[in-house]
């Protein structure tokens, strides 16, 4: 028994498919699995305001991207100003005294404190105190996040 015509269209279809999955799944970052991130061996990025420690952004199994850092912020100055985006985020003051922009008043809050920016909601961050203030920043995109 040979090979027909048709076999030879199924089987070359078979191998495009094949082909063009893999060149698909390149083309995406690897899902997040397990970690844990040593604060020993993050090393910090210097910016004009600031210090940033970025831990990851990538997809997870149930996100389409988490992304998380770690901010240190010099005495008296913003992170950025006021603005919005479409993801989800929490922030966790480590260290330090920062006023926060959220549901259109600033709110002063210290060590502990957390903060949920939701979606497209004007928010913002300020260093009030005289030390340098840390803060861990989450945020994520899923199905449902709006897109911009």
């Amino acid at each position: 028994m040979g090979l027909t015509r048709r076999d030879v269209i199924v089987a070359l279809a078979a191998v495009a498919g094949t082909c063009a999955a893999g060149a698909y799944a390149e083309g995406k970052p690897a899902i997040l699995g397990p970690a844990v991130w040593d604060w020993e061996r993050l090393a910090p990025e210097k910016t004009e305001v600031s210090a940033i420690r970025n831990l990851v952004r990538q997809p997870t199994a149930t996100l389409d991207e988490l992304e998380i850092h770690v901010t240190t912020l010099n005495p008296g100055l913003s992170s950025h100003a006021p603005h919005t985006h479409p993801n989800e985020e929490l922030v966790i003051v480590r260290e330090g005294n920062v006023e926060v922009l959220s549901a259109g008043s600033w709110r002063r809050i210290g060590p502990g404190s957390v903060v949920f920016n939701a979606a497209n909601a004007p928010h913002a961050l300020r260093n009030v105190g005289s030390v340098p203030a840390t803060y861990h920043v989450v945020n994520w995109k899923s199905a449902a996040t709006p897109r911009s």
